[in-house]
């Protein structure tokens, strides 16, 4: 820009350079562009209409209690209450049409419940998972679980069925001997008589245990 107004020394000439530009610039957006990309409500309402074009494909799960009460009951109160049915079955739109010709999806593939089940250490503590690897391999998840109401079939009588990468841990620290609910379950005043003791106005400060210490293996420091 410097370069083309030094063409132009004076002051008017600019002017009428700017001026001129502005014209043009202008006149490609009022000309050469064209409306439905300048006018907004133009646009939603393509878009509206693009998507109202669109085949239904899910029908909710109202529908699906309309045939299967005795399911949705289950799932009502069971963990999955949350879910909707198309979730798991795919888009049941064309089988509440024709019940008969098409069937929704039975995902009984071993991979399927782990895409929400295997351990993620980002998902939320008590949220159900498994090492699918370790966790009755090869079976699959409906043989020992109702998918509507996936409790366990049994409680688990270690902590290690589900605690598994702690108990290996906990199980070569000073805290072997610990049973797990000696810190998880049971009153401060029960707990390990003999375990190390410390100064607490001196030692750590103004720190909690375990900003220092990890409490399933406390000989190694944070």
């Amino acid at each position: 820009m410097g370069k083309l107004f030094e063409r132009f020394p004076d002051p008017l000439a600019r002017l009428i350079v700017v001026v001129l530009a502005l014209l043009v610039v202008g006149v490609i957006v009022v000309v050469l562009i064209p409306r439905p990309m300048k006018d907004v409500g133009m646009q939603w309402a393509d878009a509206v209409k693009r998507e109202q074009a669109r085949p239904v494909k899910y029908a909710g799960f109202h529908a699906c209690a309309e045939c299967h009460d005795k399911l949705y009951e289950t799932k009502k109160k069971g963990y999955h209450r949350d879910l909707s049915c198309e979730t798991c079955h795919g888009p049941a739109k064309g089988h509440t049409g024709n019940p008969e010709k098409v069937k929704p999806v039975i995902p009984a593939e071993r991979t399927f419940c782990p895409q929400c089940h295997a351990y993620n250490p980002s998902r939320p503590r008590g949220f159900p998972q498994i090492n699918p690897l370790a966790h009755n391999p090869l079976k699959a998840c409906a043989s020992c679980h109702n998918p509507h109401d996936p409790k366990p079939p049994t409680t688990p009588k270690e902590c290690s069925a589900c605690h598994g990468e702690i108990a290996r841990m906990k199980a070569v620290s000073h805290h072997v001997q610990l049973e797990c609910t000696t810190c998880h379950n049971a009153p401060r005043q029960h707990m390990a008589k003999n375990a190390p003791k410390v100064d607490m106005a001196e030692h750590g400060e103004k720190y909690v245990c375990w900003q220092c210490h990890y409490p399933h293996s406390p000989e190694v420091e944070q």
